[in-house]
């Protein structure tokens, strides 16, 4: 039996160096992604989404305005999920904030098809952040909001996710083309597909 399986069926704590990995790669993957999405123009859905349409407005750099925006959330992700997760939180999304500000140095892009930013970046997204959860780190500080109002305010934490998402994509049909709106959501198929069918309880028992 392989390391991996026995870490399946024991639910083996991960060791700190396999956590680090995960956060710098799956940030990595994420800020790649991003990359792809500004080059396109495109938008995304929860906090980065927000960060990304409020660049195409002010010319703001994304890693300033995805910081900022996620840090009102971290007394909620202390509250609801402990000092823990918040820390690993925090660092996760200032690594983001770093590599996609960095990342146009390391991968100079000239031109990239929208459809294929989308697919491709959505991929990347979806793969980084599917590393992330299964280290018990996240980046949505939307999410973590959303759980807050559902427990405290009886809000249903779905809808006002959809809420927030159908705000940024309002937003953007004052600032972009349809079709990029439409291709958009094309690539929030492809990143959601990706958790949907990874992410499941039960297949994944690895604990940090």
């Amino acid at each position: 039996m392989t390391q991996a399986a026995t870490a399946l069926e024991t639910g083996e704590r991960h060791r700190f160096y396999e956590d680090v990995m995960a956060m710098l790669l799956g940030t990595l993957m994420v800020s790649i992604g991003i990359v792809l999405y500004t080059k396109a123009t495109l938008l995304t859905s929860g906090a980065a989404g927000m960060a990304l349409l409020l660049q195409f407005a002010t010319g703001i750099n994304f890693g300033i305005l995805f910081f900022a925006l996620n840090l009102p959330f971290y007394w909620l992700a202390i509250r609801r999920m402990g000092w823990r997760f918040a820390a690993r939180t925090f660092i996760a999304v200032g690594l983001v904030s770093v590599f996609t500000w960095a990342t146009p140095g390391w991968l100079r892009i000239e031109a990239v098809d929208p459809l294929y930013a989308a697919i491709a970046g959505g991929s990347f997204m979806g793969l980084g952040l599917l590393a992330l959860f299964r280290h018990r780190t996240g980046l949505g500080g939307i999410n973590i909001l959303a759980l807050y109002l559902q427990e405290h305010h009886g809000i249903r934490a779905g809808w006002f996710q959809l809420g927030v998402d159908v705000v940024i994509l309002a937003g953007a049909l004052f600032l972009l083309p349809l079709d990029k709106v439409l291709v958009s959501l094309a690539g929030a198929a492809v990143l959601n597909l990706i958790l949907a069918i990874n992410h499941k309880p039960g297949r994944y028992m690895g604990v940090s």
